[in-house]
């Protein structure tokens, strides 16, 4: 008899455990309820070739994706210059607002053309800011400059200012502006990311920029946003097949914490492993409730040098952490 209750008070408990873990599951899923319906198919951009998706959230309600341009037939990387600009309101349905700069429009820029590499775009007081990397003589690696253009408009009429004085000459810059209207400005490559803060205009460093303290294996691509008061830098690695670590392919896509804009920041892994491309980058940001990151992949051409743009959801766990973004192919 003894033997018979404690069978039954066994499966009871196990039925409670079970009932409890489901409802927790179900809870999970209550607050991963979807706003958006659906996501055009990847990659979202078909028309063209794409990379280097920056994604950004502008008050008229439109998602906005800034993207360099990869020229078909095949040039390489070193080719690529012109900018695009692609927006929604519902992640299924994208409008090509067309080219909005090229390089024979940076007076300061090589004679040669090309090299306009991953943009970025923000906003302030009225005027859009589109950031964008270009070299200034036919070496490269040592004349980066981070050049702007303004506009009043988010997608058209940018008219290039300048560049702003102070920064090595790296690429890939990114500029962040806090709740409180202070703007950082980020850039990096060759294993080295570097942030700083940006005068009210935009166009000018206030004080030195610093190495970002506490990244693993950092490439390029910087990029950070901001949830539950927590910063979130995430960027491209190193990644190489021959590592033998599981993970087919080249570059993952990682991330990092702090409490502050500009470090120190704590290592938290990996969010995304590789495409298909030799090459990753991207972009994290909330659209209507959700998460969702941006990144490039070669399904369309199958040649790395002709890369298209995709968008997937994202999702943060309860402690914070950022789950492993699936990609959909």
């Amino acid at each position: 008899m003894k033997k018979i209750c404690f069978y039954a008070l066994c499966t009871l408990l196990s039925v409670g455990c079970k009932v409890s873990h489901q409802s927790s599951e179900n809870k999970n899923r209550k607050k991963e309820k979807t706003t958006i319906d659906s996501l055009a198919p990847n990659p979202f951009i078909r028309h063209m070739y794409t990379a280097d998706p920056s994604a950004r959230v502008w008050d008229d309600g439109r998602l906005y994706v800034y993207a360099s341009h990869d020229i078909d037939p095949p040039q390489g990387c070193d080719l690529m210059d012109r900018y695009h600009v692609f927006s929604t309101d519902d992640m299924v349905h994208w409008k090509d607002h067309g080219e909005i700069l090229n390089s024979s429009q940076v007076p300061w820029g090589r004679k040669e053309g090309g090299f306009m590499w991953a943009p970025d775009c923000t906003y302030k007081d009225g005027t859009y800011y589109f950031y964008f990397p270009h070299p200034s003589d036919t070496y490269t690696n040592n004349s980066w400059k981070i050049g702007v253009a303004t506009s009043k408009e988010p997608a058209a009429n940018f008219t290039v200012q300048g560049y702003i004085k102070g920064m090595d000459p790296m690429i890939d810059p990114f500029v962040f502006i806090d709740d409180d209207g202070q703007p950082y400005i980020y850039n990096g490559g060759g294993g080295i990311c570097k942030g700083g803060k940006l005068k009210d205009n935009m166009m000018e460093l206030d004080g030195e920029m610093k190495t970002m303290e506490g990244l693993d294996d950092f490439h390029e691509g910087t990029w950070i946003h901001k949830y539950k008061g927590k910063y979130y830098l995430s960027y491209a690695d190193n990644h190489d097949p021959n590592r033998n670590d599981g993970m087919d392919g080249y570059n993952c896509m990682r991330y990092a914490i702090s409490d502050h804009p500009l470090g120190p920041w704590k290592y938290m892994g990996i969010y995304m492993e590789p495409s298909d491309c030799f090459t990753n980058q991207g972009s994290i940001v909330e659209y209507k409730g959700e998460w969702f990151a941006f990144y490039h992949t070669i399904s369309l051409s199958k040649n790395p040098a002709l890369r298209s743009i995709c968008v997937d959801r994202l999702y943060h766990n309860e402690d914070g952490t950022i789950r492993m973004v699936k990609q959909r192919k």
